[in-house]
């Protein structure tokens, strides 16, 4: 066992670590082949960041171990609201700006309540999974277009600034590559310590995919998002947030639909699913508030952490842990 825990250690590192050098390395290679920073910026950043969470699931879908990239795509997004947002805000309080509010948090309401209207059967089959890609690929194309055509400009100097300009193209080929191999390896290596821990102590699988799984592959959002606070940039620590929980639901929730297709636990939609949708809401009312100036004070992040501990002591209390 201590094997094993040394593997989901490490593999959770490496995680981290090979994601962060792929998106380097990816972001270079399509700069130095003339690719814009706006597609740049969109498509290679904004899917490699979700890349630790697809990948994982997609091993895990693979071997047969559907609910933990059900719990993986589900703990994610609930982790990043309670855990990281909250975490942030504790830290820094956050400005809302008035596009989150008035179109992405609704957006992410709507596609939350889609995934519900499609899982209340009980089931993630083909088709459901096929229509969840659909929309990922449909809000690919609306970030493209939305950023293309409002103030496109601003919006691609911001994404330039970010890209690597002095690599040359085997240093950028060479994080690639290095990046994708980490990444598939350690994502292989997270999905089989992880499955052998829960088997271990009498947990499911979807158990470990909320907790475990899910804050190890939410630490990239953690990253960006107190270091983007930290430079006052606090529309892009919320954007973030919200955009990976977009990718986790139509992305990542679509892969066990498309490649392990069938029945769901039960406690995904009594329990899990309602929790993200409540925490979601709480999100939007705290950042619409007049009265608090469209901000999420420490003491509203501090409530947010609060829910994500008793959340995480339920399912342990659940579980039989303790």
């Amino acid at each position: 066992m201590l094997l094993t825990v040394v593997a989901l250690i490490v593999g959770l590192v490496l995680l981290v670590w090979s994601a962060d050098r792929f998106v380097l390395g990816a972001s270079a290679t399509a700069n130095i082949l003339g690719i814009s920073p706006l597609v740049i910026g969109i498509l290679v950043v904004g899917i490699g960041t979700s890349a630790p969470e697809m990948l994982v699931s997609a091993i895990a879908s693979s071997d047969g171990q559907a609910g933990l990239a059900v719990g993986n795509a589900l703990g994610s997004n609930i982790t990043n609201i309670a855990l990281i947002l909250g975490l942030t805000a504790l830290l820094i309080p956050l400005n809302v700006q008035s596009k989150l509010i008035s179109r992405e948090i609704p957006l992410l309401i709507i596609v939350m309540l889609g995934g519900y209207f499609l899982l209340r059967d009980g089931e993630l089959g083909l088709m459901d999974g096929s229509i969840l890609l659909f929309g990922f690929a449909a809000v690919i194309v609306r970030q493209l277009w939305e950023a293309k055509h409002s103030s496109g400009d601003s919006i691609e100097a911001e994404f330039a600034a970010e890209i690597p300009k002095d690599m040359g193209i085997k240093a950028a080929l060479g994080w690639l590559l290095l990046g994708l191999v980490l990444l598939i390896g350690s994502a292989r290596l997270l999905v089989w310590s992880a499955v052998d821990i829960a088997h271990f102590f009498g947990l499911s699988d979807l158990i470990i995919g909320l907790t475990v799984v899910a804050i190890g592959t939410s630490l990239p959002e953690l990253a960006a998002s107190v270091a983007a606070a930290r430079k006052n940039e606090h529309d892009i620590a919320i954007g973030n947030v919200v955009g990976s929980n977009l990718f986790n639901l139509l992305g990542v929730m679509a892969i066990p639909g498309v490649l392990a297709p069938g029945p769901i636990d039960a406690a995904v939609m009594s329990r899990d699913y309602p929790v993200m949708l409540l925490l979601t809401g709480i999100f939007f009312l705290v950042a619409r508030s007049p009265s608090k100036a469209r901000r999420i004070t420490r003491l509203e992040g501090g409530g947010l952490l609060c829910i994500y501990v008793a959340y995480i002591a339920y399912l342990a209390y659940d579980a039989g842990v303790f």
